[in-house]
């Protein structure tokens, strides 16, 4: 991108009177340079079977060019049109639930012949329209997509064949899976039983991983389909979402990230957050970080974020600049809202846009100014940033499932709760991460790796990350992990199985905490923060250094937290789910043995330290203020010009963040 873009998503189709010039003077002087369409209006497109119009799409490409402001065009498939279901009823995805009824978006089998068929015509159409068109700088393919709990017996017979072409023999799947449990074996391809009602959790898994190939198939369709239109300077890419939990939460389940990203030009995705007293800045990082380790480290867009959204989401003075700001932070070259006016009718007439129901400017879009013109202003020295760190999180996807599978007593922690205590901790100590995945190859490259509840991993996946800790490297490994093989097949081997070695442990025994806390006081952690949730293993260590019993009458004995000298490296290993503060404790002192502690980790939450490199060479180093109250602080670094004020910094002197405020520091050591 050679500037930073400042969008919103924009549906002529929705408005309920003609006020498109209206809206383009507004957008510009909100410093809009971008918009986002038609993915949402297959219907309006077609409205019958073959009957075309895309007059509003002309309108609103011709009066934004017109206007200097930029285009991204999204393919209309992800709602499905009435004429379609009516035709094909069966084009409504059957799941464990039944087959879905017409009305909301994003029900339909991803798989479907005449969904395919009628997809890439309209697609077709569209971009025939749109292609040559100066105000299009690229498309968006579907939205959000997923596989929808799509099941249905041509999902089957699809599921069938790749079973056949990955494991050869149904010996082989009998054997990996188990299917001799309850007599699931299965001894024909052509008794091959649908897996909707398997209670098996290996067979389960590997169709929850081959739903998820259903994305990535897909997506790679959509994208070849607009790899014939798309002219060199345009990019292709996808609104990619997370876990939802009200909010983007962590690692999507029903998607393959770095596999499905392959064949796009940009990463895209949509992140949405807590508001008010609860914005903590988490969700916006948690989510810019993942998108930008699925770029590769390179850059990615935000196509969607709240400008208000829901009550509870109506931004404090500040906090809509703080968000924005914090999003570049992480390497976004673009912050989009999700939308620019209020809808008046239907499923989301109380998600409200950057404008609200009259349209009128108000203090969001006010703020939303300020925005805009300090993205212009300063696109030059922000956009691009080259974010490297020195700290990974390895994400798995098959893990996730496995503990959909095999849940933690009472349901209440799920993976991503692991995964999000662990990276919510590095967050609060200013630590920067990265985001690997079992197929990752360039492990050496961190002086750290945290792995969360790794539950199904390939002999291989252990294995390197052993000689990673061997070769001087640092892992910290929760519970759950190196349990089960890729199969979710259990390991015949004192757990954790392979990583036992590099961790200097061994367990045979888990129970459920109770009312078991830590003894004594580990990390410096209070008696009050000492609780342990859901889960324990009895730890024996064999090499390794314990740093942290249970307080328990029968399970005291057993360690709760070691640490194992591996080779030139070191391996920690949780035996528990440890509390917010027991977990900080563990990861400041590993952080600390990687070298990594330094200037920035002595700020703490609210005051959050990030920082790159942009294109002229220089450091930039945002500092935001996720509170209400001013943070005053000694600046430790070279000195720099705070480019919102345009005021020079020295070293060491005293700099004050106001409350939901923002700093942005470009040392003036480097190039120019």
């Amino acid at each position: 991108m050679d500037r930073l873009l400042y969008g919103v998503a924009y549906y002529d189709e929705y408005m309920p009177y003609e006020r498109l010039q209206q809206d383009i003077e507004m957008m510009k002087a909100a410093g809009i340079n971008v918009v986002r369409i038609a993915e949402s209006t297959w219907s309006t497109y077609e409205p019958q079977k073959g009957v075309f119009n895309f007059s509003s799409v002309d309108r609103v490409l011709d009066a934004m060019h017109e206007a200097g402001i930029r285009v991204i065009v999204g393919t209309p498939t992800y709602a499905v049109p009435a004429w379609l279901v009516k035709e094909y009823p069966d084009v409504l995805a059957e799941t464990p639930r039944g087959r879905g009824k017409y009305g909301p978006r994003q029900i339909m089998d991803i798989t479907h012949p005449a969904y395919l068929y009628y997809g890439e015509r309209i697609i077709r159409k569209l971009l025939e329209r749109v292609k040559d068109h100066p105000a299009v700088i690229g498309y968006q393919t579907d939205n959000e997509t997923k596989h929808y709990h799509t099941a249905g017996p041509n999902v089957q017979l699809q599921f069938v064949k790749y079973l056949r072409e990955k494991f050869g023999s149904l010996d082989e799947i009998n054997r990996r899976f188990g299917l001799d449990y309850w007599s699931n074996r299965v001894d024909s391809w052509e008794d091959f039983p649908s897996v909707i009602g398997t209670i098996n959790g290996s067979l389960g898994a590997e169709f929850a991983k081959f739903q998820r190939k259903l994305v990535t198939d897909f997506l790679a369709w959509q994208v070849g389909i607009v790899n014939e239109y798309k002219r060199p300077d345009q990019f292709v890419t996808q609104n990619f979402d997370f876990e939802w939990r009200g909010y983007s939460y962590g690692v999507q389940p029903d998607v393959d990230h770095f596999e499905a990203v392959r064949p796009f030009d940009v990463v895209a995705v949509d992140i949405y957050h807590p508001s008010q007293d609860q914005l903590t800045g988490a969700e916006i990082s948690f989510c810019g970080d993942m998108a930008r380790s699925m770029a590769g480290g390179g850059n990615y867009l935000v196509m969607e974020t709240q400008a208000q959204g829901f009550p509870q989401w109506v931004p404090y003075p500040g906090q809509l600049r703080l968000q924005a700001f914090s999003h570049l932070a992480s390497g976004a070259n673009m912050v989009s809202y999700w939308h620019w006016h209020s809808i008046h009718n239907s499923f989301e007439t109380y998600w409200k846009g950057l404008l609200s129901h009259d349209f009128e400017p108000n203090p969001v879009y006010r703020e939303a100014q300020t925005i805009g013109r300090d993205f212009a202003r300063l696109s030059d020295r922000l956009a691009g940033l080259r974010v490297r760190n020195r700290v990974a999180i390895l994400v798995s996807n098959e893990s996730l499932t496995a503990l959909e599978w095999f849940p933690m007593p009472g349901g209440k922690i799920k993976y991503n709760d692991i995964v999000r205590r662990m990276y919510d901790a590095l967050y609060k100590m200013n630590v920067g991460v990265d985001f690997i995945h079992p197929g990752s190859e360039d492990l050496e490259r961190y002086k750290l790796i945290v792995v969360p509840a790794l539950y199904a991993a390939s002999d291989e996946l252990l294995h390197r990350l052993n000689a990673y800790a061997a070769g001087g490297g640092r892992v910290v490994y929760t519970f759950k992990s190196g349990f089960a093989d890729e199969c979710l097949k259990v390991r015949m081997s004192v757990q954790p199985g392979i990583i036992g070695e590099a961790c200097g442990i061994g367990y045979s025994l888990f129970v459920e905490p109770g009312g078991a806390a830590f003894k004594g006081e580990p990390f410096g952690v209070g008696r009050d923060e000492h609780g342990i949730e859901s889960w324990m293993e009895l730890i024996q260590p064999t090499t390794a250094e314990v740093l942290a019993y249970y307080d328990h009458p029968y399970w005291g004995g057993y360690a709760a937290i070691t640490r194992n000298r591996y080779g030139e490296g070191i391996a920690y290993y949780i035996g528990c789910m440890a509390g917010e503060a027991v977990m900080a404790g563990l990861l400041e002192q590993a952080v600390k043995e990687a070298g990594l502690w330094g200037k920035d980790q002595e700020l703490r939450f609210p005051l959050i330290v990030k920082s790159g490199v942009n294109r002229h060479g220089r450091v930039i180093r945002y500092v935001l203020n996720y509170s209400g109250e001013a943070a005053a602080f000694d600046y430790p670094h070279a000195d720099a010009v705070e480019l919102l004020s345009g005021r020079t910094v020295r070293t060491g002197e005293r700099v004050t963040a106001e409350p939901w405020g923002v700093l942005i520091l470009e040392e003036q050591q480097g190039k120019d």
